[in-house]
């Protein structure tokens, strides 16, 4: 990932002043100036996040409409999904792929009824957006979206919450979207999240009143439960225990598909050709890849972080910790690492090196963490 500009060059949401009026911790982060953490603190966010509803702000995130009636397919040719035949209102996530079936980026495709309607990481939207006009801007209109904000709400009370705001919206199924208005202002909404939590994605113009508004209006909805502001921080440890995956870190160009046990969402039988197609192709027919990406578990003391080495029990460098924290939830140590495919088996004991000293770990089922489902 690009290195962030000076603080001086620091973009901000439109919900920026607000932050800083509630106390958050304000870090630069894919170009913008970002709350990490409010006046609760992280672990007491991710608390929150798992036991009733959490709002981030999450604006910083690409917004790309495609439009046309030749989108879809076009898009076909540049992600291992299927994107022709995704209903209306129906949401699929998605990779971009290079030649070598590394992964540019991860999105969120949604088919609109006259477009689609696409979420690109903040620190990529820039490529993504170029990306698209360099190979489909033909076929369909590349449009971005700058002039709108994100907010996302996550928790097990989020349905409750917005459904008190739009009713609608508490009927959606996972993995799709609606339109609704909000404290009076049309927006666009979808049931998904990068938390491991039920959640609503909600898009909405991005001027400063509007924004703060919706971001009032969920919180007035929502005091009953105790609703807190989440932000980086526990929007990181909260995916991790998830073991979704973050860009530059367990996913990016040099990691292919499969190796990111991302397999799913590579459909090598579709019958539209996309970027990357062929060598995955070769890596699926010489019997998958080299290395895989596993969940550990830290069992001695010590937090494995981002770049540690991971060693055999004997001190041989194998891999490498791509994220790691204290578990908030599960009360342990975990983190997520790429090691070669015989290291992969659960129970598997291995070493990650931390303050330059062997602490021992094992290979567990991942998510972490899962909801228990209703």
């Amino acid at each position: 990932m690009a290195d962030s500009p000076p603080a001086a060059a620091m973009l901000k949401t439109p919900l920026h002043s607000l932050h800083v009026e509630l106390g958050a911790k304000m870090v630069p982060f894919a170009g913008y100036d970002m709350p990490v953490s409010y006046p609760a603190g992280i672990m007491a966010e991710h608390r929150q996040c798992r036991e009733a509803a959490a709002l981030f702000d999450v604006s910083h995130m690409g917004q790309v409409r495609l439009v046309g009636s030749d989108a879809a397919a076009a898009l076909e040719t540049l992600v291992p999904v299927d994107v022709v035949g995704l209903g209306v209102d129906k949401q699929r996530y998605a990779l971009f792929t290079n030649d070598a079936g590394g992964i540019l980026d991860d999105l969120m495709v949604t088919r609109r009824a006259d477009h689609l309607f696409l979420v690109v990481n903040a620190g990529c939207k820039v490529a993504d957006i170029a990306h698209l006009r360099a190979t489909i801007a033909s076929r369909c209109r590349v449009e971005p979206m700058p002039d709108h904000a994100l907010l996302a709400l996550q928790g097990p009370a989020a349905a409750a919450v917005v459904g008190r705001l739009a009713p609608v919206l508490s009927q959606l199924t996972f993995m799709t979207g609606a339109e609704a208005r909000i404290a009076g202002i049309d927006c666009f909404a979808t049931r998904s999240g990068y938390t491991g939590e039920d959640g609503f994605e909600i898009y909405i113009p991005s001027d400063e009143a509007t924004s703060a508004r919706v971001w009032q209006e969920i919180f007035a909805a929502g005091e009953e439960f105790g609703i807190l502001p989440c932000g980086l921080g526990a929007r990181n440890t909260l995916r991790l225990e998830s073991a979704m995956a973050l860009y530059g870190h367990e996913i990016s160009d040099t990691i292919n598909v499969f190796e990111a046990n991302l397999g799913r969402y590579c459909k090598l039988d579709k019958e539209s050709d996309f970027v990357g197609k062929s060598a995955l192709q070769t890596i699926q027919n010489a019997g998958g890849p080299k290395r895989k990406l596993v969940g550990l578990e830290i069992v001695e003391r010590g937090i494995a972080r981002d770049g540690y080495p991971v060693t055999t029990l004997d001190g041989t460098v194998i891999g490498e910790v791509t994220s790691g924290s204290p578990s908030v939830t599960l009360k342990k140590n975990v983190a997520l690492a790429y090691v070669p495919v015989e290291y992969t088996s659960l129970d598997t004991e291995v070493a990650v090196t931390i303050r330059n000293q062997p602490v021992k770990a094992k290979v567990v089922p991942t998510p972490f963490y899962k909801r228990a489902k209703k």
